[in-house]
């Protein structure tokens, strides 16, 4: 797989019932409490704006945005390890933010753990800004850590 990832051109298209597996691989890499292959059925079947980087065969990163009352949330956003620092998740992004604008959301929320260094640089860098802490929030291998809510004007 590895050689198939870093010669093929990803293209973005809308998540499928059956990427979920291949979305899982990709979910399990990144992350040591991942959500489940339920938590992103649930999420295509009731109409979040769900997306993955195609790439040959292989999924090679994925988001998911939900909008409502005019405000959107990036849900999930993951770029499998081998496509990382590629520019992939700024571009994931960009379109999320974009989708959210077309379904007529004036803001965008994600939260994120202050340990992810490079999500926070890379969301920051895009204009959003620190609004709130939620305490205890993400679950962590001695514990809780807390989330950075961060928002974008859009």
């Amino acid at each position: 797989m590895s050689a198939q990832l870093q010669n093929a051109l990803p293209r973005l298209r809308p998540m499928r019932e059956e990427d979920v597996q291949a979305v899982m691989v990709v979910e399990l890499l990144n992350y040591p409490f991942p959500w489940t292959e339920g938590i992103l059925r649930d999420c295509i079947r009731v109409g979040y704006s769900c997306w993955v980087y195609e790439a040959d065969d292989c999924i090679a990163g994925y988001g998911v945005l939900s909008v409502g009352a005019g405000e959107a949330h990036i849900l999930n956003i993951s770029i499998h390890p081998e496509y990382q620092g590629r520019g992939l998740g700024r571009e994931l992004m960009v379109h999320l933010l974009d989708r959210a604008r077309d379904h007529g959301a004036d803001t965008a929320f994600l939260e994120v753990r202050p340990s992810n260094r490079v999500a926070v640089q890379l969301y920051e860098s895009i204009g959003f800004n620190q609004a709130g802490l939620r305490r205890d929030y993400y679950p962590a291998a001695r514990g809780r850590e807390d989330a950075l809510i961060m928002a974008l004007a859009l």
